[in-house]
């Protein structure tokens, strides 16, 4: 009896031995055998905002689009509150397999630590699998504002400074740092009057109460569109196909290198396996490539703008230093509200 158990174990011993030898020739090792290939259960993607904002949309569209590709569930997951720390910081937290993702936005990660405490490291807490698109931002008018175009704009706002108004969605939202930069890359002074999000804030722009803002594509142009708003200029350094006739800010104020916008992308918790992330980039790649998801892009009023890997990284440090500079500049703090 015993012999039969040695036997057992030594041929149990000289299999493992064998698959070691098998898959050192070809690069994998039993470890790696015992892992199922990813994914193989539902994935959950956390929208740290509510049903209908941009981030939602886009975040939606991502999850069909995955759905469709991978073979498996994905399943978008509301998670709102505290201007989307709430879902993002959820994120962080969580196991890092590639089985809860976030659809990741500019205002909790790139803006919100650098003005106040967050529960989590945006620079080391997460990772970046690819940027899919980006808000960009119009500034606007009331059509009786007295000037005909950005270049007027300009002169006058210069020409008085500290007699005009701007509105934003609150201080230190992506709109304020966006309007703080153009303002301060072009020595405009203007007041700055703050609102608790942008339909106020546009309200307000609307009934000539507030001289300007430089708001989202997706809340500014429908009042373009039908005339009640006039655009002068686009945050974006090539234009964009959301705001089509309006000319860029960086050429027609010549301001060369300025482009701000609010980016949405799919992140990770730290710590992810390498292949799942490279499986969750080429997904990302073929959606962002359909018609289908540029169209719900264009229609939420965001740019469809694919980065992945290092591009992605860089374009995210970038942004950082950009709004750390503004914030600085401008001595801007959140509760100066």
């Amino acid at each position: 009896m015993k012999n039969n158990e040695h036997n057992r174990t030594r041929r149990s011993l000289l299999g493992v031995a064998g698959v070691s030898l098998i898959g050192g020739a070809f690069g994998w090792s039993p470890a790696a055998l015992s892992q199922a290939a990813y994914p193989n259960k539902p994935i959950k993607i956390v929208i740290p905002w509510p049903p209908g904002q941009a981030t939602d949309l886009a975040g939606r569209a991502i999850a069909v689009g995955m759905t469709k590709l991978l073979g498996q569930t994905v399943i978008a997951d509301n998670k709102a509150g505290a201007g989307g720390m709430i879902g993002t910081d959820s994120v962080a937290k969580s196991a890092p397999d590639g089985y809860t993702l976030l659809a990741g936005s500019s205002g909790p990660l790139s803006v919100a630590p650098l003005l106040q405490k967050t529960a989590y490291d945006a620079q080391k807490d997460f990772t970046p699998i690819a940027m899919a698109g980006l808000s960009p931002y119009v500034l606007v008018v009331n059509p009786k504002f007295p000037v005909k175009d950005i270049k007027e704009f300009i002169a006058l706002v210069k020409a008085n400074p500290g007699k005009y108004t701007f509105a934003s969605s609150g201080t230190g939202a992506t709109a304020h740092l966006v309007a703080e930069a153009f303002n301060a890359a072009l020595g405009l002074k203007a007041v700055h009057v703050p609102y608790k999000g942008s339909s106020p804030a546009l309200s307000d722009v609307l009934a000539g109460r507030v001289d300007y803002c430089l708001e989202t594509a997706a809340a500014t142009m429908p009042f373009v569109r039908d005339g009640r708003l006039k655009a002068l200029g686009v945050s974006l350094e090539k234009g964009s196909i959301v705001a089509p006739g309006v000319p860029a800010i960086a050429t027609a104020a010549n301001i060369p290198g300025f482009n701000l916008g609010a980016w949405i992308g799919l992140v990770g918790p730290a710590g992810m396996p390498k292949n799942v992330v490279v499986t969750l980039e080429k997904a990302m790649r073929e959606i962002m490539a359909t018609k289908e998801s540029r169209d719900v892009f264009e229609r939420s009023g965001l740019e469809p703008q694919f980065r992945e890997g290092a591009d992605f990284l860089a374009y995210l440090e970038s942004t950082r230093v950009q709004f750390t500079e503004v914030i600085k500049k401008n001595n801007i703090k959140i509760d100066a509200a």
